[in-house]
């Protein structure tokens, strides 16, 4: 195991117990039994946990607690996990299969799938606005999340993306736009929620956001490689889709080996970004991991 991946692996054995013990928990009695049957079932679907893991070790990365970062980690796992669940509904990608198993609403049907993701949805609004956090702290974090999830994040990216599918024509700068808003808009707000509840300065918040948007880049150009590369054995999920749809990705404008060359500029980007941190290591580690990544 290389230096990188075992540095995550020591991570995720520490930190996700933590996170998966309480992840369920809101969703495990209510009224609507069946639909808090459907939240747990994504929820419960394994993944690698990326967005909450960085956010707590974003606030340790600046000398916080990764306990003082929790509410928001599982914030943003359940804003990720309802978009996962959005995007495969047949109007979104049309997937059936996320991680090796049936998608929601291949098993709970369209309308508990959608209702499932609102429920996630609100449910980190919850989590965070509920938390014994300093009000300013909680105020900012909030405000991040929502910037993140909303319009003028993840779910304008996603409005652009469908868009695009239509297009004739467009550039790398378009993709660039889809992928900062769809991929890249969450992924920034893990670090900085973890960098707010840390108590981050205002240089180690900036740092913190820039890597932030250097790793979602990152992350997003591995994805399209793997579409275009990997199996569904591999992906767990529905490999080549992406070309199916005539999706805008970075290897159909640059070409594999453009794509690659991207993505290594873009994890070198953000590893500079973590210089004047004072405890780097483990951002570190996972910026090379998930531009190594196979699934």
């Amino acid at each position: 195991m290389s230096g990188a991946a075992s540095q995550v692996q020591g991570d995720l054995d520490r930190l996700l117990p933590i996170l998966d013990a309480a992840l369920t928990r809101p969703f495990c009695h209510g009224e609507a039994v069946r639909l808090g049957e459907a939240a747990r079932y994504s929820l419960e679907a394994g993944g690698k946990r990326v967005r909450p893991v960085l956010c707590m070790l974003a606030c340790e990365a600046v000398g916080g607690s990764f306990e003082a970062a929790l509410p928001g980690a599982l914030a943003l796992e359940y804003v990720h996990t309802y978009s996962l669940i959005h995007d495969d509904l047949p109007a979104m990608d049309d997937d059936d299969l996320r991680r090796g198993r049936p998608t929601n609403h291949m098993v709970f049907g369209e309308g508990h799938a959608i209702l499932a993701g609102d429920a996630l949805l609100t449910e980190a609004f919850h989590v965070l606005a509920a938390a014994d956090l300093d009000p300013v702290k909680r105020a900012e974090a909030l405000t991040l999340l929502a910037e993140s999830a909303g319009w003028r994040g993840m779910a304008g990216g996603q409005a652009l993306d469908l868009e695009g599918e239509t297009l004739t024509t467009y550039d790398l700068d378009h993709l660039r736009l889809i992928h900062r808003l769809k991929t890249g808009a969450l992924l920034r707000a893990s670090l900085e929620i973890g960098a707010v509840l840390g108590g981050a300065v205002p240089a180690e918040r900036a740092a913190l956001r820039a890597y932030g948007e250097a790793i979602g880049l990152a992350f997003q150009i591995q994805d399209d490689i793997l579409d275009a590369t990997a199996t569904d054995a591999v992906l767990g999920k529905r490999a080549g889709k992406d070309v199916g749809r005539s999706k805008i990705t970075y290897p159909s404008l640059l070409g594999l080996e453009g794509a690659r060359k991207a993505l290594n500029e873009a994890t070198e980007t953000a590893l500079c970004h973590l210089a004047s941190l004072p405890i780097q290591n483990s951002l570190a580690a996972w910026a090379q991991y998930l531009a190594q990544r196979a699934k």
